[in-house]
């Protein structure tokens, strides 16, 4: 019997005879029954993660995303100048989909492109969090990729539309306890070839701050995603492409673009 106290990498799967939570242990997958966020049991059956569907790590109430939080990604964006307080937009939950699963990209739209980004996944309700205690609410930490319809978010005055089509939240493959976000190494590959690199350091608002500034707006629900904001190197997709998003101690979130 696995011990949940050993714990610390959860997903959510599909497999011929089960759907739901499971875990990680000793490079297996194993089902999970109860509550992640409370008390569970692990089953006994492991199951080859080669032969799984990944499905998103968790089921949010939001998604709530900070925009131009690296200093580098808001000094080449043409939209706004480097904020004095973070710059909040949500994706619905509509729009997310897990790792190997397909970004889909709408036929009349003339550009989307990939973000790479650190996520926070909430453990606990949250409400009025000072920072110094905003990471005790945190469950775990996992890859997201931001997908933007980038010429409608230059056309809308906000950006939800751009934002919020369906599969355009990739987030996995699994949620990662008990590490430091302060600083990990943060990729993103295009086919192979990265075009971001950078760490979760260099962001201008730190994950206690950005929780704390949103329990301030509204209340945060345990699974409830947020996802950090993304570094220099953004950039379009095509039919085809293989996108990955690769944090240390977290794993890679892959993710192909096909067609509508």
């Amino acid at each position: 019997m696995v011990r949940t106290d050993h714990i610390n990498c959860l997903l959510r799967f599909e497999a011929e005879d089960y759907c739901g939570a499971g875990c990680w242990h000793e490079g297996r997958v194993y089902a999970v029954k109860g509550d992640i966020f409370g008390s569970f049991t692990i089953g006994k059956k492991p199951y080859d993660s080669l032969n799984i569907k990944y499905l998103p790590p968790c089921n949010p109430q939001k998604i709530i995303c900070v925009g131009l939080n690296y200093l580098e990604h808001a000094g080449e964006s043409t939209l706004l100048s480097i904020p004095e307080e973070p710059v909040l937009f949500f994706k619905p939950p509509s729009a997310l989909i897990g790792h190997r699963d397909k970004i889909v990209l709408p036929s009349w739209v003339d550009r989307v492109d990939y973000e790479g980004e650190l996520g926070i996944v909430i453990g606990r309700r949250l409400r009025n969090v000072k920072p110094e205690e905003a990471l005790k609410g945190v469950f775990g930490y996992t890859c997201i990729n931001d997908v933007t319809a980038r010429n409608l978010q230059k056309k809308d005055n906000q950006w939800t539309r751009a934002k919020g089509f369906d599969t355009f939240c990739p987030v996995g493959p699994h949620i990662v306890r008990d590490i430091d976000p302060s600083s990990l190494e943060l990729e993103t590959r295009l086919n192979g070839r990265c075009v971001q690199k950078s760490n979760t350091a260099m962001m201008l608002r730190k994950p206690a701050e950005i929780i704390s500034f949103i329990s301030r707006v509204m209340t945060l629900y345990p699974g409830d995603i947020i996802a950090t904001g993304t570094p220099k190197g953004v950039g379009p997709m095509k039919v085809g492409d293989r996108v990955e998003v690769i944090i240390e101690k977290i794993g890679n979130l892959t993710n192909t673009a096909v067609a509508e």
